[in-house]
């Protein structure tokens, strides 16, 4: 089986994955989150959420063990900014904070489900993405010690896929809170990725020179036809 097809089927298994614990946790486990939600003030849909990115949080850490040794990379202070960020946003996004709890969304339960079906898509994508970088995957900006410029899966039409999967996640979970808060995380959290994208691109730039140039030429940085 070709490597590409590997990283499509594993990609479709924990999408399934993530569906059936959804399904298991609204079907199966209403008394457990009716008092968790108590205790935190969620949502049945948002409790959905949030176990979705705790279950690709364990995902993700388990698959950052086979990374490359670096050849070069950010300062621990810029990284250390980045993954404070990331953690504020994650805070803001899924606690309700006094005075930024106004519903900007209107509460609906297609809303809801669309949210939580946009969060399962970019599941899904992190994981054809990872899959498809393998040992080149580092969560610092870097270049790896054997570098190699991956530009199959999702990689052939999106320099970044991985931050459009998070950024759908992150999104995904936003639409499902409704709440001014959550909207100020998800726009923070789309800050710093940003700003990390940029980082990554001047160090492939540097690193892979005319092959970089060309693949830049032929892609899109994070969703194509639109950024």
């Amino acid at each position: 089986m070709q490597p590409s097809r590997k990283s499509a089927l594993r990609s479709a298994l924990w999408f399934a994955i993530g569906i059936a614990v959804a399904i298991l946790v609204r079907r199966r486990m209403p008394a457990v989150i009716g008092a968790v939600r108590n205790l935190v003030g969620m949502s049945r849909a948002m409790m959905i959420a949030v176990i979705i990115l705790c279950i690709f949080s364990i995902y993700w850490s388990a698959a950052s063990k086979n990374s490359k040794p670096a050849a070069s990379s950010e300062s621990k202070a810029s990284r250390g900014f980045h993954v404070f960020l990331i953690n504020a946003g994650f805070f803001l996004l899924v606690f309700s904070i006094p005075g930024l709890t106004r519903q900007i969304l209107p509460e609906s339960h297609l809303l809801e489900g669309c949210g939580l079906a946009l969060e399962l898509v970019g599941f899904a994508l992190a994981v054809w993405a990872r899959r498809a970088l393998g040992s080149n995957w580092s969560g610092e900006v870097r270049i790896a010690t054997g570098h190699q410029l991956v530009r199959s899966g999702p990689y052939r039409r999106i320099r970044h896929p991985i931050y459009t999967a998070l950024l759908a996640m992150y999104g995904g979970t936003m639409l499902v809170s409704g709440e001014l808060h959550a909207l100020l995380a998800w726009l923070l959290i789309v800050l710093a990725y940003i700003r990390k994208l940029r980082m990554e691109e001047a160090a492939m730039a540097s690193a892979f020179g005319d092959e970089f140039s060309a693949w830049r030429n032929n892609s899109w940085r994070l969703l194509p036809r639109v950024y």
